[in-house]
């Protein structure tokens, strides 16, 4: 059995050189991050999009085949037309699922030109698998762009052993309810053989709607991983959150290049702690936010002034939705307020950085950090805080974890939670990040690091394939829950 991983975009994109020709670049993001290592090690095919529409593709099959070479495993483009790109992916997928499944649905469009660019795509990617796999192949889809391909493949006659990982959470019902295709979704969803989700909550959430919407259906199980009959199949669901390749962000750390980045970070900043925030552009991030808390705690803790900065890294993201420009305005206008209120001579509170931070750079970061600043509103898991924790082999650094990101869960023995709508909390965390003792850093870094090692990326792929074609569910661990300690039985 081959595995064959199909998302939307190619975990490598085409780009354009001067002479018209193309070349394959490496992508980036937490799935390329998670699943690239994996085919690396395993073989097999990835299909996506390759980020260039068809009509200004022309003919780059030989580019692919140099990329198989060079990589290990096959790269399958799916061809899709500029159109169908703006209403699937900018539309469909960003102003509908993205939005709404981020508990969000202000944000939300519910275009019925997006449903139907939504399908077309879908059909389209179904056709291009249907194509290139073979029937005892695994096929792996991942994410919301894609709800829909294992219908599709049924449709067409395939015969595919199917999977499906969603990467963001799943709504509870109150906000599925608002989505106008809520039943072709669910019922698409429940095509596939099994369904991942990152957490116990989201696994939840789905069969709290399956059991509401579809009262025909039967869910069953007490494991961790769930069943549910509907029209004389049996799906299996899961929670199986997402990892890193730990081991590779600890030799990292160790990299002389990285080391003398470090040195050099640290002789920029003397005697001053450094607080660190990665985030992607998106206002899911809560980046304004992070912002507020520390400009409070600036407010608050004078004695902190000249002693702390904020260095900010921003990743930019889906620049062609003006909702995100507005938003890079909006952070970049925020970032001048609060140093223009705080800066003093030899010392600016805020560093913000405006690019994706890659190799030895951002393993330096992650090793000068004295806290990682982890504070999205809303998070399917984020692989961040999980890299920094790795990153740091010397057992030090502390983390600061907003308890609405997915890695809550694993974390909690060891992060300081927050609600990152609590500007005043998060203020006092993050004083209370910088004032820990070493020991009692080190003992909770040390528990943050046996639960990513313990639960790296391979050991995500092995479970989740494990539970795709195991004969007895019984022998799945529990996922552990995170619960604020208010709720706490």
């Amino acid at each position: 059995m081959s595995l064959v991983v199909v998302s939307n975009r190619l975990p490598y994109a085409l780009s354009r050189a001067e002479d018209g020709s193309f070349s394959v670049e490496p992508g980036s993001g937490g799935l390329v991050s998670a699943l690239r290592p994996v085919l690396q090690n395993r073989g097999g095919r990835w299909i996506g999009w390759s980020g260039v529409p068809s009509e200004e593709l022309g003919d780059a099959g030989s580019v692919f085949e140099g990329a198989r070479r060079s990589y290990g495993y096959e790269l399958v483009p799916v061809p899709l037309s500029a159109a169908e790109q703006a209403d699937f992916y900018y539309g469909f997928s960003n102003e509908v699922v993205w939005p709404l499944f981020h508990d969000m649905p202000s944000q939300c469009r519910f275009l019925p030109r997006y449903w139907s660019a939504y399908q077309t795509v879908n059909r389209r990617f179904a056709e291009v698998i249907a194509r290139d796999a073979r029937a005892d192949d695994f096929v792996w889809v991942h994410d919301y762009h894609l709800v829909l391909v294992a219908r599709e493949l049924r449709a067409l006659g395939f015969p595919a052993h199917t999977g499906f990982f969603l990467h963001i959470p799943f709504p509870p019902i109150d906000l599925f309810l608002k989505l106008p295709w809520r039943f072709p979704i669910l019922k698409a969803l429940l095509e596939y053989d099994l369904v991942g989700f990152q957490t116990v909550r989201d696994r939840r959430n789905f069969l709290e709607c399956v059991r509401r919407l579809l009262p025909e259906a039967m869910v069953g199980g007490k494991g961790d991983v769930r069943t549910v009959q509907l029209d004389g199949r049996t799906v299996r669901v899961g929670a199986f959150p997402i990892s890193i390749a730990a081991a590779e962000f600890e030799a990292r750390g160790r990299d002389a290049g990285a080391l003398e980045k470090l040195r050099a970070l640290r002789a920029a900043e003397p005697d001053r702690r450094m607080v660190l925030g990665i985030d992607r552009l998106d206002y899911t991030k809560g980046i304004p936010e992070k912002f507020e808390s520390f400009r409070a705690l600036l407010r608050r803790e004078p004695d902190l002034h000249r002693r702390v900065t904020l260095v900010q890294v921003v990743v930019p993201s889906r620049e062609d939705i003006p909702g995100y420009q507005d938003q890079k305005v909006a952070i970049e206008r925020l970032v001048g307020e609060i140093n223009g209120q705080f800066t003093r001579s030899g010392w600016v509170p805020i560093h913000y950085i405006y690019r994706a931070l890659e190799g030895v750079q951002l393993t330096a970061y992650y090793l000068a950090a004295d806290v990682a600043l982890v504070t999205p509103l809303k998070d399917g898991m984020n692989l961040v805080c999980k890299e920094y924790c790795a990153t740091r082999s010397d057992e030090d650094g502390v983390l600061v974890l907003s308890e609405f990101a997915g890695a809550a869960a694993e974390m909690q023995r060891g992060a300081l939670l927050v609600n990152p709508y609590d500007t005043e909390g998060v203020a006092d965390t993050i004083r209370r990040a910088l004032e820990m003792p070493r020991g009692a850093r080190r003992s909770r870094m040390r528990r943050m690091r046996r639960a990513v090692f313990e639960n790296d990326i391979y050991r995500w792929v092995d479970r989740f394939l494990d539970a795709a074609i195991a004969r007895d569910l019984h022998d799945f661990p529990v996922v552990e829950e995170y619960l604020p300690e208010a709720v706490r039985p």
